[in-house]
């Protein structure tokens, strides 16, 4: 399958010249060009407007059109009964439904996958545990595409689980039919030699909610973007995230919530730790209220906090609104180090220093874990933080 679809051209924008002629530059992340045709895009460089913020040079394997071994990836998934799985080549419904690579190494993915796995959760299902996907790596390069489609007034938790070690371009086809409620979490636990960049591209339809969850602690570069487009009336999307960046780790996620449909709701918060040399975070929030997104009600934030000497984190919101008629929408961005009055007012009342610090941190990553819903993964990411924490305190 190959297709472009091209930037429109934008009322005023004024074309730049280089000397081979004018053009006019993308001015909203809507108008990316997207293809399922690698050689539609060209390797990025770090210069254009959605790599800036990346180091290319470490995803440098991920830019060549070529099929790696089989065996990368060790996938195992557990399920509820019921739950349906199938296999889907190019052209074969639902792929491509949503997802329309915007990038190289989403477009390799796409091509390379030429059987992508369909978990589909039927009609009217409700299911009190998670589907759990684990995929560990076992080296080299791997390429994945993965359709998770919930049909009508269905009601299902997905997890995926990443460990070992491996470069991997991820394409992740989320479509949550009328009434469904979905929730999808990816946990990136990898080993510190691990590349992954990862597009999640979803639409939510009439009445139905996708609450979706990026956890990132491992991993030399991860980078998880998802874009969702509200497009059904009363739809709903909850985008949360929570990183632990270490010495020499990036970890990004770029989020895109597009409101196209009536009286949509949408809720981002992205919380993120940060600590030793080099540590880096990356978020990037873009929110669209389309021109027919009436009564729309949407929020995104963006805290990080900053442990130690040498860490960064670059946190950049942006909003676009089209039309006027909308109940509210605002965003907002904060980084810093520990607030001294929170620590003084522990210490003050007999809490060591560095019993204090892990208090607050604890306390500030809170929030997201509570959001996940799974008993068991949420015990488990409380105690990573506790792991990340005992190691910032030993050096």
């Amino acid at each position: 399958m190959s297709s472009v679809t091209q930037a429109p051209t934008v009322p005023g924008a004024k074309g730049h010249t280089d000397g081979a002629g004018a053009f006019v530059p993308v001015q909203t992340r809507d108008e990316r060009p997207r293809s399922f045709d690698p050689s539609d895009f060209e390797a990025p460089t770090g210069r254009e407007v959605n790599w800036k913020h990346t180091p290319v040079d470490r995803l440098k394997q991920l830019f060549a059109d070529e099929a790696g071994p089989h065996g990368v990836i060790q996938v195992d998934v557990r399920a509820p009964e019921g739950l349906v799985q199938e296999r889907l080549g190019h052209g074969d419904a639902p792929r491509g439904e949503v997802f329309q690579p915007e990038d190289l190494i989403s477009a390799i993915a796409w091509k390379q996958e030429t059987e992508a796995p369909l978990l589909r959760i039927p009609a009217g299902a409700e299911y009190s545990e998670p589907v759990v996907v684990d995929l560990r790596g076992t080296g080299g390069v791997a390429h994945a595409h993965v359709v998770i489609e919930a049909l009508p007034n269905s009601h299902a938790t997905v997890v995926f689980r990443h460990s070992g070690t491996a470069s991997h371009a991820q394409n992740v086809e989320i479509i949550v039919r009328d009434g469904a409620h979905l929730e999808v979490i990816t946990v990136q636990t990898w080993d510190d030699d691990a590349v992954h960049a990862a597009s999640h591209q979803a639409r939510v339809e009439r009445d139905a909610t996708l609450r979706h969850i990026v956890v990132s602690f491992g991993g030399g570069v991860v980078r998880v973007n998802p874009s969702v487009e509200l497009a059904g009336t009363g739809s709903r999307a909850e985008l949360y995230g929570l990183s632990y960046s270490d010495a020499g780790q990036h970890l990004e996620s770029q989020v895109y919530l597009h409101h196209k449909g009536a009286e949509t709701t949408g809720d981002v918060l992205y919380k993120g730790a940060l600590q030793g040399a080099a540590a880096r975070s990356v978020w990037i929030g873009d929110v669209l209220i389309g021109p027919d997104a009436v009564g729309t009600d949407s929020y995104e934030a963006n805290r990080n906090l900053v442990l130690t000497d040498g860490a960064r984190a670059e946190s950049i919101p942006n909003l676009e609104i089209e039309t006027g008629d909308i109940r509210g929408a605002g965003h907002a961005s904060a980084t810093g180090r520990f607030d001294d009055e929170q620590l003084f007012y522990l210490q003050a009342r007999g809490i060591r220093e560095d019993e204090a610090r892990r208090l607050v941190v604890l306390g500030f990553l809170a929030e997201i874990v509570q959001k996940i819903g799974v008993p068991d993964l949420e015990t488990e990411l409380f105690a990573a933080i506790e792991e990340e924490l005992a190691r910032e305190v030993g050096r």
